[in-house]
Order: structure tokens, then sequence, then C-alpha cells
């Protein structure tokens, strides 16, 4: 090489080992790399975490997404600089300032359109930090209450951001996420005026943002959402014979719901509100399946657990137009059949503060309704009476309130009115842990855990109400108190279904759920979902989420009469009609068992699956609810995701470009003046 190219080459050299050296400097990254993926996970740290999700109504869409159809990339700054943000960034933010942050974006436009996305930050002990966080309503759902005193606020502690749209990401962090995002902030603290900065990278995009359907109707049409929907569940005890003759007996129906909500769509777990009533109404069946003479009863028990309650009562209104068309879904029950109605609503804070309540909200003053009250009082004196025995007595175990004297009416009591035009002769009652305020403070929100439930509760809940439903099965006033003595729940079942619904540890990888299901993951979540395919009595179990299938193998195992030859083959020949196969997934088999047990589609009633497509139906005046359902759908997406990495800033990159116009030119100079000396040297010889 001529010695006039020297300088230059080593000035080359020297700059473009400063520019790109220096990024990989400031990662801090100094480990070997040996491939494309040491050096992409070098570069790229994955974040894990749990997304609010964009959900679309007839009205419209809420719920958070990417703006546009690309991912979204901005520096990361603490929530306590937001104050000095100058471009548009992610914030970092602890759940203690979370409402703060969100009451601001609301509030403030110009501020709201400089936020990029929102990190929120995880800690174990947050729920002592705070005096309560409920993102749903005031009056959650009053669009269905059957009384228009809208302003009453059941849920006073309610911000109502759930139900908001947001332009922007925003992630619940894991807690080893939140450290691997403190220090990416720290970082870009620290270096202020280096050429580098931390950056979030968002992948939500969703597919109704990219074809432009903004609302349920037209998603659905362009197929770029589902509907909100799963699978609800009934049973009956003893089994129902289908193909008998003989009229049916008057139905006891007991209910609970087995779905909530939250801002963060996978984080859905509602302890007290509602699982902590579906934990209890399981624990009842099982304890009244040990009792002898069921069949004898004058009355038949039916229980049904139903899904979608938190998106408009999909579940309970679905389960009652099944029942007047007479689908194979409900085969087996009579509408006109059903009696009374005794629903398990949030029980798992009965015991609070040492406070021992439970609240009978009753629905009418019919006699109907006066005989389950009867029934209530009476199971609560037996469980008095055991108790008093051992020393342990509790006089303010059940308080009863009616409708008609409140003048109030608690949400899920609407079932009750959906049957009343048809039976006004049908009892309602909602048993709950509240009289006419949540005693829930994370009511609809991720830290409604097992933290905020009480086991004891549960179990005070599920004894009553298995005593109760014994009595008004056995319609009887002479019922030998021996009798309502031996019903007992087992203790251990329930903290045992706490630990398998409630939390990760031990969760749905716990021995209980492993006896019935393979679960697809460890962690629980009561988030409804979507209904993928064409609603079915007999869905194949991959389109049913974790819970519902657990809960259906559970009541058909309990509530099944025993067969006296088990086939050693299993299911893989077919049950019989009046059969159901349980426990297929964990052995390949199954068990082929005498049981009443259903799966019941859950989706809006103003939707109709014609084709492969669902379409929106017309509002029916003579459907009061109908009329007012929102249709609720969730985008489609391809993946979810978020990364942090490191990049030049804008200003480097301007050097560097600038630099390297000015180094092109400088060697295009310097070659040209190279080849003019050594023409004119060599002319000269």
């Amino acid at each position: 090489m001529a010695p006039a190219f020297l300088p230059l080459f080593y000035f080359l050299l020297f700059f473009f080992f400063f520019a790109f050296h220096l990024p990989l400097c400031f990662s801090g990254e100094s480990s070997a790399m040996e491939s494309v993926p040491d050096l992409q996970n070098t570069m790229y740290k994955v974040i894990d975490g749990d997304p609010c999700v964009r959900l679309l109504n007839l009205s419209g869409p809420i719920g958070c997404a990417n703006p546009g159809r690309d991912k979204v990339l901005a520096p990361i700054i603490g929530f306590e600089n937001v104050d000095g943000m100058s471009e548009s960034s992610a914030i970092l933010v602890s759940f203690e300032d979370f409402p703060s942050l969100f009451n601001r974006i609301s509030d403030d436009l110009s501020f709201a359109s400089k936020v990029a996305g929102v990190l929120v930050k995880s800690r174990t002990d947050v729920q002592n930090n705070l005096k309560g966080f409920s993102p749903d309503q005031k009056f959650p759902q009053a669009q269905f209450a059957p009384y228009h005193n809208f302003s009453y606020e059941w849920n006073p502690i309610g911000s109502g951001i759930m139900w908001k749209y947001y332009n922007f990401p925003v992630f619940l962090l894991t807690e080893s996420a939140t450290a691997t995002i403190e220090e990416f902030v720290i970082r870009n603290e620290n270096k202020k005026r280096a050429y580098t900065s931390n950056v979030a990278e968002f992948d939500l995009v969703m597919q109704t943002t990219k074809s432009g359907t903004h609302d349920s109707k037209s998603c659905l049409k362009e197929a770029t959402c589902l509907p909100l929907g799963g699978y609800s569940v009934w049973s009956s005890l003893p089994p129902i014979n289908v193909s008998s003759s003989k009229q049916s007996k008057p139905i006891i129906l007991a209910v609970a719901s087995m779905d909530s909500a939250s801002f963060f769509r996978d984080k859905s777990l509602g302890a007290d509100s509602p699982i902590s009533g579906l934990i209890a109404l399981l624990a009842a069946v099982d304890a009244l399946s040990h009792v002898h003479g069921l069949g004898d009863l004058s009355k038949q028990l039916v229980f049904a657990v139903f899904t979608g309650e938190a998106w408009g009562y999909l579940g309970s209104r679905r389960f009652l137009v099944e029942l007047e068309i007479n689908s194979d879904a409900v085969h087996g029950l009579n509408h006109s059949s059903i009696e009374t109605v005794v629903e398990l609503g949030s029980v798992g804070k009965g015991y609070n503060e040492g406070v021992k309540n439970f609240f009978a909200h009753k629905e009418g003053g019919s006699a109907a309704t006066d005989m389950t009250m009867t029934a209530l009082k009476r199971a609560q004196e037996s469980l008095l009476s055991e108790n008093g025995a051992t020393g342990h007595t509790n006089n303010n175990m059940l308080k009863l309130n009616g409708y008609e004297n409140l003048q109030l009416l608690r949400l899920n009591y609407l079932l009750f009115f959906f049957f009343s035009p048809q039976n006004s002769a049908i009892s309602g009652v909602v048993l709950e842990d509240f009289d006419s305020v949540f005693v829930n403070k994370f009511y609809h929100s991720h830290l409604d855990d097992l933290s905020n439930v009480n086991s004891s509760a549960v179990v005070a809940a599920a004894s009553l109400v298995a005593r109760t439903l014994y009595i008004l099965a056995s319609d009887s006033k002479d019922l030998e108190d021996s009798v309502l003595a031996s019903i007992n729940v087992n203790v251990s079942l329930v903290k045992q279904l706490m630990g398998c619904l409630l939390a990760c540890d031990p969760g749905l990888s716990c021995e209980l759920v492993n006896k019935y299901i393979s679960p697809t993951s460890t962690c629980p979540s009561h988030y409804v979902g979507v209904i993928v395919d064409e609603p079915s009595s007999t869905p194949y179990p991959g389109y049913i989420n974790d819970v519902p299938r657990f809960v259906w193998n559970f009541l058909a195992d309990i509530t099944s009469i025993p067969r006296e030859h088990i086939n050693s083959l299993g299911c893989q020949q077919g049950c019989s009609r009046d059969e159901v196969c349980i426990k297929a997934e964990t052995d390949g088999k199954g068990v082929c068992i005498l049981s009443t047990t259903r799966y019941v589609p859950a989706y809006s009633t103003r939707l109709k699956y014609e084709s492969g497509v669902w379409n929106v139906l017309p509002s029916n005046s003579s459907d009061i609810m109908g009329i007012v359902d929102p249709v609720w759908t969730e985008s489609n997406w391809n993946s979810i995701g978020m990364r942090v990495y490191t990049v030049q800033n804008a200003a480097y990159d301007r050097i560097v470009l600038f630099g390297g116009i000015a180094l092109t030119i400088l060697s295009y100079l310097g070659v040209a003046f190279s080849r003019a000396l050594i023409t004119k040297a060599m002319k000269r010889d």
C-alpha cells in the first residue's frame, strides 16, 4: 500500500471501530459470542409481562394496543421524571402510582401524546401499601341492572380505567422483569450525555388496528376478532334419568361464576370475586355427594357454573336461551321445573377483620323466597348449635337483607329477573360477603389474589349452602338435626382448590387438577377467553379453557353413580347414552361414569354462527338484556411481546452519517490527489 494511503486507512479503521464498538461497550455485556443467537441474546433482552389488550364492542374499542401496524420503540424513563419528558417515552411506574399516571393521561391530552407505552412494576406486598384498587366502574355493568339508580356506588373505589381506550401498549411486569427494567432506567439516567440509550420495543399490534375495524360488528365481518365466550358447566345430583317417562321433580338450582376480569388480560384471578363462590359451591357439592338417599328427596339438585358473567352475563343469559329452545346442552332440564335459585357470589371475605358476616340478598317476597330464607336460617342454626357445643359461637354468621327493603339489587341477581317473566314463582337468593357496598377493595383487579380471601370464610359459606340445599330438596319440616350434622365440608378440599385455582404454586399443576386434566399452563387465569369454533354441547377439548375442563370433570366425578364393573378399555369403545367420559386427558383412555354433566356454550345472545362466520343479530324488543348487550369481542393478533436493548441516539447517528460522508469525500480526494502525484512522478521519470 502506498505511504500516502496509510494515514487515511488507519483513520477510517479507528473511526468505524469506535462507532460500532461503542454500543456494545455501553450494553455492559462482555461474554464471548460464538454464534448469531449469542449476539442476539447479548443485544436484546426479552421481558416477561402480562399485557392489556384490545377489546371491542358495538360502540367501539377499549383497552390497549400499539397505535399503528408497526412495533413501538421508545426510551424508558421513571414515573418520577415524567414532568421533564421531552420526547415520546415508555414510562416505568410503580403500582402505587399507576392510578395517578392514568388519571393524568385521561386529563392531559398533551401529556398523553408523549406516552409511548407503560411498564407497571410488580411487587409481592403491594396490597399492604394500597387502600384499594379497582379498575372497574363504581357500578359494574349498570346497564344490565333491573332498576335505574345507576348513580349508586357498589364499588366506591372503582376508577373505570379498564373500560377506556388507550392508544399505546401497557404491560404488567413480572418481578424479575421489574428488576431488569429498573436497571435499564438507572443506566439511562447515568448516560444523559452519552451517545446511547436503553429502549423498550413493544410488539402489541392488533389485527383490528391493521384492518381499520374498530367495533365488534365490523371486526367480526372481516374476521379480525373473536367473540368473548367459552363454556359453562352444569351437573345434577343424583344424575337425572333422561330416558324416564316420569314427570321431572322440581329443581333446586345452585349457581356460581368461574370468570373474572382485570386490566391485564391473563392476570384475572378474581379470588374473592367470584372464585371464592365457585370453590364454595364445589365444596358444597362434594359434601352433598357423601349423603345417602339423595335420590329419595322430593326435589332435584342441579348445579351450574357460568363463564362470561363479567362481560355481560354471557353464561347465564345463554343458559336461559338453551333452556327455552330445549337444546342438547341442557337435555334433562325443564325450564318450568326450576323452583329455587341459590347463587354463591363473593364469599371469601366473610371472615374479614374479625367480623363474621354473610349476607343473603333475596329477590321479591314470594312464598318460595320465604321458604328459601327459612332454609338458610335453619342451616345457620344447625351450624351454630354445633359450634356452640364446641365452645365457638358466632351469632353474626348470617344477615338477611331483601331487595324490597333496600331498593337496591346486586348485579348478578339479574339471573332471577331472567326467570321471573316466565315463572314468577321462582325464588332467588344470593349469598355474599357484603351488604350495601363491596368489601373487596381489589374488585376486578389482578390484586384480588389468594392473599385477599380467607379459607375459613369459604368453608363456612360452603357448609351453609350445602345444608340449605338439602333442606330445600327434602321439603320436610321434620328434618332431624342429625341428618344436617352429617353434611360436612371437606376443609382440606377447600384449601386444595384455593391453591390450585388462586395461585401459581402449585396452581394448575396441583395433584387435584392433574387427576382430571392436562392443563396448558401452571398459573390459573379466570379470564373468559374467546369462543373459537361453532358452539357445541360436545366441544373439542382444545377449545375449552383449563378451568372449565377441570370443573366439568370434577363435577361429573363427584355427582356420578358408582359402577360395579369398570371397563379396562376406558372410553375407547365409547360410553353409553347416560354416561360421560372423564380423565381422558390424563391417561389417554378415560373412565365412563353415569353422570348428568354437560357443557353449555357461553356467548352473546346477539350473535349467531353461520357458515363459519359470526353475525350480529338485530336487537329484539322482547329481549331487554339483548338490547343493552355490548357484544364484546377480542382483537386477533399475530404475536405479543416486549424486549429491551441499547441503541445509539439520533445525534450520534448523524455524527456517524456525516463522518462517513466526510471520510468518503476525503477518500475520493485523497485517491485523486495520490493519482495526480503518481502520474506526475511517472512523467518526470
